[in-house]
């Protein structure tokens, strides 16, 4: 059902000045962070653990926990993670876009919170609107004495850097992003003992935080870890941005609550997706990112909940939703999905270097209409080598998760639309291009 949970970080998107820090202190902005300073660092965490703020950046892992793992030591940082590289996944694009000064009121309550003076926000190089505006709020904060010495007048001081980034997906990666900001190649670590929160950036603990993540921060300072907690069921609290594409009417960003609100109500509401695109019949969505694996119209009415959704094999991950409708060719799509993580591997790890480029040449021949009845086969074969069972989640063979995700997209073609495989080999060819 759709619920009339109030808008946590997309409050001020109705307004076409929304970036600006005119209409952010007139909507409330930094209040949250003048509340912050007056409960003091330890009250600050403990609303946080009281709201159960799971990570929006994919994994999901509790935000209080991950802060309460900081190694004490005489110097920490903070870093913001706004590397959004998978494809169909914009959420964090949009509120750095579109409410900067959201995303760095939230980065320096963190870094109250964490007793850190230093902190990064790392942004994709591509988002040039996005990073320009970013740079002029913490150009703004610094002016209004939100950032530098003596925030509004405490004892507390932080600098805060802008960092593009070159455009890697793999830096979405928190160790790879770290390695990319001490200015090496971006080059997942190995863990342990490279937890960023004993071993970081520049060898110093780090806590890495999402863009959604922190935006949430000023809404639970000003409101309550308890009022956030409130919205959603169990461990999924509060509101999510999902971005929301493939065939449907109205593809887009829905900032919803989680676990009451479901995927159905995501695709077909009116206000919401709209439905299939021309009328026609969901064939199938991906639930959480281009990494996540498949599910068919059988687990349409799952809620926006990541147990639910973990319980049933797959993930919300990135909060991307992908649907696929009768038109679309799951070897296409799957392919398209392999091709982009063959790319973007770093390299570093052998089954996913090699394993991405095999399956993915395997796929383009069997688009192509080159293909055999024996590559079904040897296709899962590959990504059994690559992601050992080829379950979920994944059975680890490399330093990062991206070799062990490559699976997912081709095992829940193969399984869910084996048919489909075969009349590619038998047809020479893909059937629906003449639809197409």
């Amino acid at each position: 059902m759709i619920t009339g949970a109030p808008p946590i970080v997309t409050g001020r998107m109705a307004y076409a000045d929304a970036h600006t820090l005119e209409r952010y202190l007139a909507t409330g902005g930094y209040d949250g962070l003048r509340r912050a300073i007056l409960l003091g660092p330890d009250a600050v965490r403990e609303q946080v653990d009281k709201a159960s703020l799971l990570g929006r950046g994919g994994a999901g892992f509790p935000a209080g926990r991950k802060w309460s793992m900081l190694r004490k030591a005489d110097v920490s940082y903070l870093v913001v993670n706004g590397d959004e590289s998978e494809p169909a996944t914009f959420k964090d694009h949009l509120l750095v876009e579109r409410d900067p000064h959201q995303v760095v009121e939230g980065a320096i309550i963190a870094a109250f919170a964490l007793g850190v003076s230093q902190a990064f926000i790392f942004c994709r190089g591509e988002f040039a609107l996005g990073l320009e505006r970013l740079q002029q709020a913490c150009n703004d904060a610094y002016a209004y004495g939100a950032l530098g010495a003596g925030i509004l007048g405490s004892s507390f001081s932080l600098d805060l850097v802008v960092h593009p980034g070159a455009g890697a997906y793999i830096c979405g990666e928190e160790t790879a992003l770290l390695e990319s900001l001490e200015g090496k190649r971006g080059f997942p670590r190995i863990k342990p003992p490279y937890f960023p929160a004993a071993i970081g950036l520049y060898g110093a603990p780090t806590v890495v935080n999402n863009i959604e993540t922190v935006s949430n921060l000023p809404w639970i300072v000003v409101n309550g870890g308890e009022a956030f907690a409130a919205l959603g069921a169990g461990s999924s609290t509060g509101t999510r941005l999902f971005a929301l594409s493939g065939r449907v009417e109205r593809p887009g960003w829905y900032e919803l609550e989680m676990s009451k609100t479901t995927f159905r109500d995501l695709v077909y509401d009116p206000s919401l997706g709209g439905g299939i695109r021309d009328g026609g019949a969901l064939k199938a969505f991906i639930p959480g990112g281009v990494s996540a694996p498949w599910f068919g119209p059988d687990q349409i009415d799952l809620g926006l909940d990541q147990d639910a959704v973990a319980r049933a094999g797959s993930m919300l991950g990135s909060g991307s939703v992908v649907v696929m409708d009768d038109t679309t060719c799951a070897v296409r799509a799957a392919w398209r999905i392999t091709r982009f993580f063959a790319r973007e591997s770093c390299g570093q790890c052998t089954p996913c270097r090699e394993g991405s480029g095999w399956i993915e040449k395997m796929m383009r021949r069997i688009e192509e209409g080159n293909g055999r009845e024996a590559d079904l086969d040897l296709l899962m074969d590959a990504c059994d080598n690559i992601a050992p069972g080829v379950s979920w989640p994944p059975q680890q063979t490399t330093i990062c998760v991206l070799g062990p995700s490559i699976p997912s997209s081709v095992a829940s073609g193969i399984r869910m639309f084996r048919d489909e495989f075969l009349l590619h080999v038998k047809e020479g060819g893909c059937p629906m291009r003449a639809a197409r």
